[in-house]
């Protein structure tokens, strides 16, 4: 009885580590990272589509997401410790060791940079690489310095699409370009709305956000005016280049109008709940976007 006892948790503490590993990984926001190279390698790929390699390029670059996103809570373990949507991540709350941590991020991030060069191309696995770099080496220390990071974070946000063109099409080229962009414009009123919820965790760690600097929100709704207003255009590129046609260009405007009316109504009232809706409707807005384009490829 005792033995089947110990067993038993000795599974649920298993499965508990486990856990706490996948949540270093950060999977909400592989699965975006995920979803974006698929498409992106969908996008930039010939018929007949080559499966394998696809699915090698979207798990290499997963990967690479993955051990940056543990990296990156191993540099942010104090201040993740201040704030409270942050402070029972694995790291601040104790149930994974630093020195551990730092390991399986590394080792994740190298799995994927060999299975990129090996499997994919070289440029995709240069990209994978800036990615990280920009990543770990430039935005996450910016963050404690300067509201500019938002604006060089969103480039690693941006390069999984292309890393997935790039594995598939052999290089950038204006399509690729016109990835890249959609979702780098996209992540300015996304994150803004995020920045706005949460001003007062950012201003607990010291992150020099625009809502902590500047408490009254202006600049905070403008930006992400400016961002969604952008966005509209630059979402009718993949038109432009031959990648889609009429039925996208369509969807995009509908998808753009909406998301710009939405920032609107956050800058104009600031208020949580305009924020909630932005944020909510971004979140909405890429996966939407991404799938009438691939339905409606040429």
């Amino acid at each position: 009885m005792k033995d089947a006892v110990a067993a038993t948790a000795h599974r649920a503490d298993a499965r508990h580590t486990l856990a706490d590993y996948v949540a270093l990984t950060k999977p909400r926001l592989n699965v975006l990272v995920v979803a974006t190279s698929a498409a992106g390698y969908y996008l930039g790929a010939a018929s007949p589509l080559n499966w394998p390699a696809m699915a090698a390029a979207v798990v290499g670059t997963a990967l690479v997401a993955a051990g940056a996103a543990a990296l990156n809570q191993v540099y942010e373990r104090d201040t993740d410790a201040l704030m409270r949507r942050t402070r029972d991540r694995p790291l601040p709350d104790g149930r994974v060791t630093t020195s551990d941590a730092r390991l399986f991020g590394m080792l994740l991030s190298a799995a994927g940079l060999l299975l990129l060069v090996a499997l994919a191309n070289l440029q995709a696995t240069a990209l994978a690489l800036a990615t990280l770099v920009t990543y770990l080496m430039i935005y996450t220390p910016m963050k404690r310095r300067s509201p500019l990071a938002t604006l060089v974070g969103a480039v690693p946000g941006a390069l999984p699409p292309l890393i997935g063109w790039v594995a598939a099409h052999g290089s950038v080229s204006a399509g690729g370009a016109a990835l890249f962009l959609i979702v780098f414009l996209w992540q300015i009123p996304h994150f803004m709305a995020i920045a706005w919820l949460y001003r007062d965790d950012y201003g607990k760690a010291g992150f020099p956000l625009l809502p902590v600097i500047e408490p009254d929100g202006r600049r905070t709704g403008r930006q992400a005016v400016a961002y969604a207003a952008a966005l509209v255009p630059a979402s009718l590129l993949p038109v432009f280049v031959g990648l889609t046609g009429p039925i996208y260009a369509a969807v995009a405007i509908v998808l753009g109008a909406a998301l710009l009316w939405l920032a609107v109504r956050f800058a104009m009232t600031r208020s949580d709940r305009s924020a909630r809706w932005l944020f909510f409707s971004s979140i909405t807005y890429l996966p939407l976007i991404w799938i009438v384009m691939m339905a409606d490829k040429l």
